[in-house]
């Protein structure tokens, strides 16, 4: 039973090194394209890895919290685990800070929306099942946003006077 338990959180520790090792793989990609961009730095790698231990930290608070019977402890998302364990860190120490704006913020951005997408892709039957409707609604938010985002930019760039 119990090595059942430690091959979980092995599988869970490679899941988020294999988003890490994207991430670098990502910023490396956009150093081909765009020279000027961040370097990968030894800082770099602490931070990828800072980011990874954070994320491993919070997977097993989260596990550890499945257990309580408290129920809102009990069904609290693993995403608001790993940023609380974050918070708590980054505040505790500005090593931390430091090592994680070494990594480049689009470079994270694009393997954490590809998981995303497959995460979405495996429920896919589900989003079958729903409504008509629900696609009506995504269209109307997906355009809303967009006007939303492109208006605030324009406000943006005439203050700035461009």
């Amino acid at each position: 039973m119990e090595t059942n338990g430690i091959n979980k959180y092995a599988k869970y520790a490679l899941v988020v090194l294999l988003s890490v090792a994207l991430i670098l793989f990502t910023q490396q990609i956009k150093l081909l394209k765009n020279p000027d961009a961040a370097p990968i730095s030894s800082m770099t790698i602490w931070g990828l890895l800072t980011l990874w231990l954070f994320s491993v930290i919070g997977i097993i608070i989260s596990e550890l919290a499945k257990k309580q019977p408290i129920g809102f402890i009990k069904n609290f998302p693993v995403l608001g685990w790993v940023s609380i364990t974050s918070l708590v860190l980054c505040l505790m120490s500005d090593t931390f800070v430091k090592a994680i704006s070494a990594v480049d913020f689009l470079s994270i951005t694009t393997p954490i929306l590809t998981f995303a997408g497959i995460s979405v892709v495996d429920r896919l039957a589900d989003l079958r099942k729903t409504s008509w409707k629900v696609a009506i609604v995504a269209v109307f938010v997906f355009i809303g946003i967009y006007v939303g985002s492109a208006t605030l930019s324009q406000i943006g760039l005439m203050i700035s006077g461009q």
